[in-house]
């Protein structure tokens, strides 16, 4: 098997774009060197290749699949409620709210696990990868090497992973991949609807994925979301399918900053016409603070 392949993800910065870039080049060469490094260990590990998308559910991509989007029922604290609140209102006005995704950043765990475009797995010796078409999102390591969490790890979007496989039936083969996540760079949210993280960055994910026991083409994401902002732990699950029929998926470059019509100037958002000038996405909004340029009429 040599390595292992899974495939999921909405909005990212040119930067984001080269980081997920670099990932993919990585991948390339560790799929390349991994049979040597590993002959002895493959039956171990369970086949996660090929590429997975979100089972469809007629809705768009959301924290909690079972629940409509604007019905999630997040158990947020009441400071944290009347945030998402005034984000949906800013939103029914024709803003953004606390949705950043309109800038093309990189939406951070768990909200990139939604499933908005393919992804794939691919498991190594020490680090499993999550590897996402929409370049928005930034590559996961996840490290299953029996290491620490570090002290003072700079924040990412991805955040800081480390994994432990585990073989739940007993048959001498991993199964299922457990998954704690730190130092989640803020801002970020768990859906279009700006649900709001705690401003202390504190916030932490954990994981549970595994192959559906009736369907190998099937894979279960349990996520657990702890959070200063929540009254409780905030589980759900995320479902993803394979296609076995694909042998070799077309894999496509959605890079959100390439079709972006948007621009944020401050601590608004305006739209860009197609000639190229500032227009408002809301009703009464007010030009930008043009300070630094002479306005002088000839």
């Amino acid at each position: 098997m040599g390595f292992a392949s899974l495939n999921p993800s909405y909005g990212d910065a040119a930067m984001s774009c080269q980081t997920a870039l670099g990932s993919l080049v990585l991948a390339a060469v560790l799929i390349v060197t991994a049979p040597h490094a590993r002959a002895a260990d493959e039956s171990k590990y369970p086949d996660w290749s090929g590429q997975w998308r979100r089972v469809a559910d007629g809705g768009v991509p959301r924290y909690d699949p079972s629940k409509p989007l604007r019905k999630q029922e997040a158990p947020l604290t009441p400071e944290y409620q009347a945030l998402h609140e005034a984000s949906i209102k800013d939103q029914d006005a024709g803003g953004h709210g606390l949705d950043e995704a309109y800038k093309c950043m990189p939406q951070g765990m768990p909200r990139q696990m939604s499933g908005v475009f393919p992804f794939e797995f691919v498991i190594g010796l020490k680090v499993t990868y999550v590897l996402f078409e929409y370049m928005v999102q930034q590559a996961r390591r996840i490290y299953t090497d029996g290491r620490d969490f570090p002290k003072d790890e700079d924040p990412t979007f991805a955040g800081y992973s480390i994994g432990k496989w585990i073989d739940e039936n007993g048959d001498g083969r991993f199964d299922t991949l457990e998954i704690e996540t730190r130092s989640i760079k803020l801002p970020h949210t768990y859906d279009a609807t700006g649900v709001p993280f705690h401003e202390d960055g504190e916030g932490v994910v954990k994981e549970r994925i595994y192959l559906d026991k009736a369907d190998a083409n099937i894979i279960h994401d349990e996520i657990t979301s702890i959070d200063h902002a929540l009254t409780r732990p905030w589980t759900v699950t995320k479902t993803y399918r394979r296609d076995p029929k694909v042998k070799e998926p077309v894999w496509r470059s959605a890079v959100c900053a390439s079709d972006n019509s948007l621009v944020r100037i401050g601590e608004d958002a305006y739209f860009t016409s197609p000639d190229g000038y500032l227009m408002p996405i809301k009703k009464n909004q007010p030009p930008p603070d043009l300070r630094y340029f002479n306005r002088t009429q000839k």
